[in-house]
């Protein structure tokens, strides 16, 4: 079967082409995201709209993203600035299309994850899936990590040693207490110039997402006050995927060059309040 693209959507054969075309489509880029909104279509007579087809417009092809009742979409991009475009086709119950909207183009904003990792736990990909106990085995994590999570970049392993979901005091099943995961990394000389924090989430609990104290070197560098997501992320771990409930949220601050060192340099994050968090990937990075 022949994948749909805008272009050859409009007017199949025996359903007769809906009249006109999507129109007002706009594309707005974020961290991490593209989000696109367009007006709803008007339907002719009796017509109501089944379901709209957002397509990425690229050199190689036509790439359908997804399908959805609403006229908006948000596209989950990776952590490079890149600026895509799109098109939206409006699908009628009978099963006629329309032509493809005037194509829009937005540019997502640049991550600090697009920089050099120094160290990275876990893929910028709107995924959680890579981590141990993913995607719905939290009840596990008192016996799997009973001295909670202690990485060392470049030796251990996120689908063994990081777990997709940090508990926080809010969580009975870990122990209603708060939870440090550590991230041990070396440097062969402290850096000269700050280097750059990125954390997101694929997910949070929808009313306690709660706080987590970031600290490296044993100096407290912020504390983190996390948006609320879908309580979802305990779950299922794809938010990329179309149709997802999930609600991601990243986070992103510079670090002071001074609170390196040389050797090895222990980063902590110390879920301080509220309950859990479901990780996408972490990191440190230089800016190149």
């Amino acid at each position: 079967m022949t994948a749909p693209t805008a272009n050859s959507a409009a007017g199949r054969p025996g359903s007769g082409a809906a009249p006109g075309a999507v129109s007002g489509l706009a594309a707005a880029g974020g961290l991490g995201v593209v989000e696109l909104t367009w007006q709803p279509y008007k339907t002719r007579g009796a017509q109501l709209v089944d379901h709209y087809e957002v397509y990425e417009l690229t050199a190689a092809g036509d790439t359908l993203l997804a399908r959805t009742l609403f006229p908006h979409h948000t596209h989950r991009v990776g952590p490079e600035p890149l600026t895509r475009r799109y098109t939206v086709v409006a699908v009628v119950d009978s099963g006629a299309r329309t032509r493809p909207a005037r194509a829009a183009a937005g540019t997502s904003e640049r991550s600090l994850a697009a920089g050099r990792p120094v160290a990275r736990v876990g893929e910028f990909d709107h995924r959680g899936l890579e981590f141990a106990l993913s995607p719905n085995l939290s009840a596990q994590y008192p016996a799997a990590f009973p001295q909670d999570v202690d990485f060392r970049h470049g030796t251990s392993d996120p689908a063994r040693d990081w777990c997709y979901l940090h508990p926080g005091p809010g969580d009975a099943w870990a122990g209603r207490k708060e939870h440090t995961f550590t991230l041990r990394f070396d440097l062969p000389a402290a850096p000269e110039r700050d280097l750059g924090f990125a954390l997101w989430l694929i997910d949070s609990h929808a009313t306690a997402a709660g706080t987590a104290e970031l600290a490296l070197n044993g100096r407290v560098v912020k504390t983190l006050e996390f948006r609320g997501g879908a309580t979802r992320g305990s779950l299922e771990g794809d938010a990329a995927r179309s149709g997802s409930v999930l609600k991601p949220s990243s986070y992103e601050l510079p670090l002071a060059a001074d609170l390196f060192t040389a050797g090895e340099n222990v980063l902590t994050l110390r879920k301080t309040g509220g309950s859990w968090i479901a990780y996408d990937a972490l990191g440190v990075f230089a800016a190149e």
